[in-house]
């Protein structure tokens, strides 16, 4: 759960970033400037430690330079407020592909419940349009105490939910299905 929380907390670090700074100064031309230095810094120290990046963290710095250039020069914060929904979109779309979840789990849930995982699978990639398409009305309104709530609390917290639910089900469901083996071989 916690190297969930931390991938999730990287992954809007640039996002996170920007609502701090708006909300301690109102300044949205300053907010957007911290929050594209501080996504390329998070990939300059990645490649400095030798990660390899993948291709959403480039295309998640291309997106924060491009809105947030367009942030800036606009002066109007909604097209930074909508990077999270692209992002959300991209993922949903990466989770359509069936089984993409087993290469994730431990052994024991692919050899005991590998139809379930797949199942989370597509409900993941649902959630993360749903989310998606909650960022991008809530961006339109330009509201940025509601964007702030819902990037905040209503984003992650229904990802944090969605990953606990998760975690429960699939041990009652493991636990299940190992108890009914191990009572149909000794019969």
């Amino acid at each position: 759960m916690k190297d969930v929380l931390i991938r999730l907390g990287s992954d809007f670090l640039s996002t996170i970033v920007f609502l701090v700074i708006y909300l301690a100064t109102d300044n949205v031309v300053l907010a957007t400037s911290v929050a594209i230095a501080g996504a390329i810094a998070q990939v300059i120290h990645a490649r400095v430690k030798g990660r390899e990046l993948g291709f959403m963290t480039w295309a998640s710095l291309a997106l924060v330079i491009v809105l947030g250039t367009v942030t800036i020069l606009t002066r109007d914060p909604r097209f930074v407020l909508a990077k999270p929904s692209i992002a959300h979109f991209a993922i949903g779309a990466i989770m359509l592909k069936r089984g993409w979840m087993l290469r994730y789990m431990p052994q024991i849930a692919v050899d005991t419940i590998p139809d379930y995982i797949t199942i989370a699978g597509y409900a993941w990639a649902a959630l993360m349009f749903v989310l998606g398409a909650g960022t991008i009305a809530v961006a339109l309104t330009g509201d940025l105490k509601l964007w702030a709530f819902y990037v905040s609390f209503v984003a992650i917290g229904a990802k944090v939910l969605a990953f606990a639910i998760q975690y429960v089900a699939f041990r009652l469901l493991i636990t299940g299905r190992i108890r009914a083996a191990r009572v149909a071989a000794g019969t």
